[in-house]
This record gives structure tokens, C-alpha cells and sequence, in this order.
């Protein structure tokens, strides 16, 4: 599997159905599990594929996440580079005591006595967002009406921010991750009106804290700026990928109906189902970025200083390597030790938010929709197209 310079494969891979992995995952893994590939940006990265590979460099203090100092390959085709590559890598503390400093201070608010806390909330707006679905009629787009709404007013509560001004983030946080979407200029102005509302937000916090994670933040003492990227990686991630793995999750459980009888006869296995719906997603979006400060060697390659790897976690998670059956959906795998939320000092930070959240809507769709199935094919979801993450643009269902 050598390509000269001009013919690297494009990377992400397209995939022929929006639930289905690229038939290239499985041979990459096979026979070039560190692979040079081309970014939308036309940047060269080595794509890492095997799950003990990637596990290995998002672990290793050696790679670290791309800074706009470094050099790194570009996600997106704009000339900054995309999201990874802003301002907001400059200004959040990458790696280091700081960077483990700034984890703790925010990790408080994701502990799972907190996450307990929140679940009663949580459970009553999905069962009110279920009620406005069934209200307007069969068949509804349950992103729009559960899977997007539900996330956004989590974390809009636990920062303190308006729910009203959702439709607000949703389009910044569409233009932040963008990778083909959107122009250099659009890119910037949606950073500067994300960084323009969250200042005023914080300045009106000053004037009078709340019970909420920017108030809390307040006496740390951090720069502005810092407060600022702060508040905007928590918005974006907090609502952004938990309402694209809400309708994904649906849809992977009602593409082969037996799945939802099971968990509608046994709704203990939710759980588990959620784990495997994590691990079982095959479009995830482009993985994580990692740039390589000192030589390095990744299944028999020695990858020299200066390279951006591209790590796919959603490609690792189908290793048969590390999972039995890999390629199989099963609701009761257990243990699951799925790379979906990352690992190392990197690991997705809300997961334990993400989780709650996800169980929080299978057990409300569970008992409020126990005949809910999809409107359309499973092969007829229609996929995000060219975001950072990946997702589903809308998931038609009936009751």
C-alpha cells in the first residue's frame, strides 16, 4: 500500500452509508497501520488506525496536541487550519502541570456525584422534549427535536449561559468545526462573535456570580482569554458531539430492530448499549489531531519529530485485535475499553456528562417509545458533511 506524494488517500474516508465504516479502516489496519494520508488542507499526516497504536500515542507526553507555533498539519482547507489549529490552542494550557491544573479545576464539574445530581433534570427535559415530538405528529426528526435540544440545555445550565441563544452556538460551533464548510473569513468572524458574546457573559457574571461553572471559575484568577476559550470549548463540545452520538446511538439500535426489542426486554443492558454504541461508531468524524515533539516509533515506523499523526479512534474501535467480534454490535460487551472519549492526559473531559446524557434519553425513548422505529432505510441516513465531527443531519422516526 505505497501512493506517491500526489495520490495519498484524502482522509476522512467516505464510507458508503452514514452508519457503515470505510471499507479502508479494516485494510489499513491489515496491512498499513500508520499510513500517509492527505487533510482536507492538502497536508501530509500519518494516519494511525490499530487500537493499541493509537491508544499508545494519545498516552504518550511525547505527542502533544498541535499549537499554531508548531507547524502542524492543517485539518480544514482554510488557511489557519481550522479549530485545532486557532487560537484557542494558544491560549488553554496544552500540556504539562498547567494543563493538568486547568483539567482539575474544571474536572470538578464532571464528577459523577455531580452527574447523579443532574440526571433527574436531565430525564424530565427529555421526557418534555419527547412530549412536543409526539405532539406535533408522526414521523419527526428526533435530532432536531430530542438529540440537539437536550445537550444544549445541559451545558447552557451548567455554565450559565441562555438556552435561548442556542440556535447562536450551534451556528459558531458548526463554523469552528468546519473542515470544507466554511471560508478563512467566516471562520473568523464566528471566533470573534463566540469570543465577543462569552466576554459579555463573563463580565455580567463578575457583576453577579451565579451557581455555574463560569461564576465558579471566577476566583481562579485566570486571564480572560483564558476564561473566554474556556467557556467556548465547553459550549461547543458539551452540546456539539453528545447530539450527534444521541441520534447515531437511535439510529444504530432501530437499523436492526432486534437490538431495540432486546434492550425494550431487558432495559438493564442500557448501560452497556451506550458503551457499545460509543465503540460501534463508525462515523465519529476525523479522530484526534497529535503533533510529535521527539522521534517516534508506531508499529515498526519510526516517525520523526515534527510529524502530525492523525489518530482514528473510531477505526481503532472495530480492531478485532481488541475486541471479540469487533465488527459485530453487542449490547452486553462487557468489559468495553473503547477509545471513544480518547485516553491519556488528552481523555474527553465531559465524558462522564456524555454518558449520563446518553442514558438518560435511551431510558426516556425506552419508556415513552416503545415502538418507535426509523421513517426511512438505515441506508438512506443522510451524514454530515464536512465537519470535524461526525454526525447525522437529521434522523426521521416514527412511533
Amino acid at each position: 500500500m505505497t501512493q506517491s506524494h500526489t495520490e495519498r488517500p484524502r482522509f476522512p474516508f467516505v464510507a458508503e452509508t452514514a452508519l457503515a465504516p470505510p471499507a479502508e479502516w479494516a485494510e489499513f489496519r491489515a496491512k498499513c497501520p500508520v499510513a500517509p494520508v492527505r487533510l482536507a488542507s492538502g497536508d501530509e499526516a500519518a494516519l494511525i488506525t490499530r487500537y493499541a497504536d493509537v491508544k499508545n500515542v494519545l498516552s504518550d507526553p511525547r505527542w502533544t496536541r498541535p499549537t499554531p507555533a508548531d507547524n502542524a498539519a492543517r485539518v480544514a482547507d482554510t488557511e489557519s487550519g481550522g479549530v485545532f489549529n486557532s487560537e484557542m490552542a494558544t491560549v488553554l494550557p496544552q500540556h504539562g502541570e498547567a494543563h493538568l491544573t486547568w483539567r482539575r479545576t474544571i474536572g470538578k464539574w464532571f464528577t459523577a456525584k455531580r452527574m447523579t445530581a443532574l440526571r433527574p433534570g436531565m430525564a424530565a427535559m427529555a421526557e418534555q422534549l419527547v412530549d412536543d415530538l409526539v405532539a406535533k405528529g408522526a414521523p419527526g426528526d428526533l435530532k432536531a427535536g430530542l438529540a440537539f435540544p437536550l445537550p444544549v440545555w445541559v451545558i447552557c445550565d451548567m455554565l450559565g449561559v441562555p438556552d435561548s441563544d442556542r440556535d447562536r452556538f450551534a451556528h459558531w460551533s458548526d463554523v469552528m468545526l468546519s473542515m470544507t464548510r466554511y471560508t478563512q473569513a467566516e471562520f473568523d468572524a464566528a471566533q470573534q462573535e463566540f469570543g465577543r458574546y462569552m466576554g459579555g457573559l463573563i463580565a455580567a457574571k463578575r457583576a453577579d456570580p451565579g451557581d455555574d461553572i463560569l461564576s465558579a471559575l471566577l476566583p481562579e484568577g485566570w486571564p480572560d482569554a483564558m476564561l473566554i476559550a474556556t467557556g467556548i470549548g465547553l459550549l461547543i463540545a458539551g452540546h456539539e458531539t453528545t447530539a450527534n452520538m444521541i441520534a447515531k446511538m437511535v439510529a444504530l439500535l432501530l437499523a436492526d430492530r432486534t437490538r431495540w426489542e432486546r434492550l425494550l426486554a431487558d432495559p438493564a443492558l442500557v448501560r452497556t448499549a451506550v458503551e457499545e454504541s460509543l465503540r460501534f461508531d463508525a462515523n465519529a468524524g476525523i479522530g484526534m489531531s497529535r503533533y510529535l515533539s521527539d522521534d517516534f516509533e508506531v508499529a515498526g515506523t519510526v516517525l520523526p519529530a515534527g510529524t502530525t499523526a492523525m489518530c482514528s479512534m473510531a477505526a481503532a474501535n472495530r480492531d478485532e485485535a481488541a475486541f471479540e467480534n469487533a465488527s459485530e454490535m453487542d449490547l452486553g460487551r462487557s468489559p468495553n475499553p473503547h477509545l471513544a472519549f480518547g485516553a491519556g492526559a488528552h481523555a474527553c473531559l465531559g465524558q462522564p456528562l456524555a454518558r449520563t446524557e446518553l442514558q438518560v434519553t435511551l431510558e426516556v425513548l425506552l419508556r415513552k417509545l416503545p415502538s418507535l422505529e426509523l421513517a426511512v432505510p438505515a441506508d438512506e441516513l443522510r451524514r454530515v458533511e464536512g465537519l470535524a465531527v461526525g454526525g447525522l443531519r437529521e434522523l426521521p422516526v416514527r412511533w
